[in-house]
């Protein structure tokens, strides 16, 4: 594994981290020139993701420093590979958290790359020539053509960029739980930061009735006004707690704090599902008794 290979030729200024301080700083570093099967995209905006925060302190112990985070990347292709399909120079495109897979195994060829067990990321992964891969707190970005996605012209690049991590994040529990057109539901999402901003948003899209969960009193506003929330609960207030048990079809919990899951459950219904698509540092306790009495045994597909 190297920080570069004699393919790396372009300079490039960026911002990284270099310890466990988690400070972002200007930093120069090379990217490899185009490839037959690679878009080169002059970077316009980048989202901060909470994995940013913690891969920039090592939170998760894997960290490589120094790393330049961003995996939420919209801007303009400059250069096309001479075996890339269905993009060209001046093309609205992005990129979120994967930049390379086996494109060969089940998960690879169902549109699941995700789940290869070869999925290197778009920043601390090793790509294929076996250099580090940074991200988007950068200038430019050279990127395989098979992991960039088009930016439609009615979508603003700015708000754009937050959907390629944090929007796919919530999206997909979603759709793969028929939340997309399925009648009414009532979802909980826990947490009101960037990723459950987007979950109520989306919630709300598909026509549900959305209750957010928080410890922050001072969030209800923004909840209720803004994003469109029908419910909140302060998830510190015993009361609250307890009126809203058994009260929620579905709950997205997407907070990367260290938090209790056993009051939490408490909130679905007998057979709720519960997604976790936060990443805390530490593992979480899961007590076995909400389980138990709430039939909620394992992920189950809503009707």
């Amino acid at each position: 594994m190297a920080q570069t290979t004699p393919n790396h030729t372009q300079t490039v200024a960026g911002w990284a981290a270099h310890d466990t301080s988690g400070e972002i700083t200007p930093y120069t570093f090379k990217r490899r020139e185009n490839r037959d099967t690679d878009v080169t995209i002059e970077i316009l905006y980048c989202g901060i993701c909470h994995t940013d925060l913690h891969q920039a302190k090592n939170d998760w112990g894997i960290t490589t420093y120094p790393i330049v985070p961003g995996h939420e990347i919209t801007g303009i292709i400059t250069k096309v590979g001479k075996k890339v399909e269905n993009f060209k120079v001046g093309d609205r495109a992005g990129i979120g958290c994967l930049a390379a897979s086996c494109l060969d195994c089940e998960f690879c060829k169902s549109s699941q790359e995700n789940y290869c067990d070869q999925l290197q990321f778009t920043y601390n992964g090793v790509f294929w020539d076996g250099s580090i891969t940074y991200g988007g707190y950068s200038k430019m970005i050279v990127a395989d053509y098979r992991y960039v996605v088009h930016v439609p012209e009615s979508l603003p690049m700015d708000a754009a960029a937050p959907l390629l991590c944090a929007g796919i994040t919530v999206f997909t529990p979603l759709k793969d739980h028929n939340l997309i057109e399925s009648p009414r539901k009532k979802i909980g999402v826990v947490g009101l930061g960037g990723l459950g901003h987007v979950a109520v948003k989306f919630g709300k899209a598909f026509g549900h009735h959305v209750t957010v969960i928080s410890t922050s009193p001072s969030k209800e506003k923004e909840a209720r006004e803004r994003l469109g929330a029908d419910g909140f609960i302060v998830s510190s207030n015993p009361k609250q707690m307890e009126a809203g048990k058994r009260t929620l079809d579905f709950i997205l919990d997407t907070v990367s704090a260290d938090h209790g899951l056993g009051p939490i459950l408490e909130l679905l219904k007998v057979n709720g599902t519960m997604v976790i698509v936060g990443a805390p540092g530490k593992p979480l306790e899961l007590p076995a008794f909400p389980l138990l009495f709430g039939s909620i045994l394992h992920p189950k597909t809503l009707p």
